[in-house]
């Protein structure tokens, strides 16, 4: 595994849980707003912080409930199955971050049942996808991830950071139609971390989000914001 490094504890990362947050390096995606462009242009690839990782995870069994595994793009990482299992050996459920560009990867890891949560990212209506991810895929291949979470009987959530500058309105329109009723789905209010792979991007004032939010919800009435 690729773990570029972790943060010890947080209560915010995976929902109901106190856990830690393990960051893998590398990502197929180039998003010009990321706030990990570290990991995602730049990661050290002989560098790997997995043995402290376990050592750290072992002594704080009964203390922590999981571990989130985020990126980057964690499923970009072929020895990933085998983490998960061990850290799930050692008494900790497991939440993983993608951004759904690799469905089949992502249906092989739910089969094998080492998933107890999974957020997937939805960068942007199946039009805008292009703009928002900076990678030239199929916006069929993102939805197939969104129907292998829907049929996985895997606890999950979906989520999009709203960024003034790549969505308009019309493009949360067009997601509520996407996924339709789903029981999880959040906008992030986009913060720039002075790390960006893209410039001149800024986040949508409190009455925007809002605005964003009630056009959502006419599709998906579990929506709800985060990070406002």
């Amino acid at each position: 595994m690729n773990i570029q490094g972790y943060q010890k504890l947080t209560l915010l990362d995976f929902p109901g849980k106190t856990a830690c947050t393990v960051f893998t390096g590398g990502c197929n995606l180039r998003c010009p707003f990321c706030h990990n462009a570290g990991l995602v242009r730049n990661p050290l690839e002989q560098t790997s912080a997995t043995a402290e990782v376990m050592e750290y995870l072992q002594k704080r069994r009964g203390i922590l409930d999981g571990v989130c595994v985020t990126g980057g793009e964690p499923l970009l990482q072929p020895d990933l199955a085998d983490f998960l299992r061990d850290v799930r050996d050692l008494g900790y459920a497991v939440k993983l971050d993608t951004n759904g560009s690799l469905p089949d990867k992502l249906a092989d890891l739910l089969s094998k049942g080492l998933v107890d949560y999974v957020a997937m990212d939805i960068k942007s209506s199946p039009k805008g996808y292009a703009k928002a991810t900076g990678a030239d895929l199929d916006p069929a291949v993102f939805a197939r991830s969104v129907q292998v979470l829907k049929e996985s009987g895997v606890p999950h959530e979906f989520r999009t950071t709203a960024v003034g500058g790549i969505h308009t309105p019309e493009d949360f329109v067009a997601i509520g139609e996407w996924l339709g009723d789903v029981p999880a789905y959040f906008i992030q209010r986009f913060v720039d971390s002075g790390q960006l792979l893209g410039e001149g991007f800024t986040p949508f004032s409190l009455e925007e989000m809002e605005h964003l939010l009630t056009t959502v919800r006419a599709y998906i009435p579990a929506a709800q914001l985060r990070g406002c």
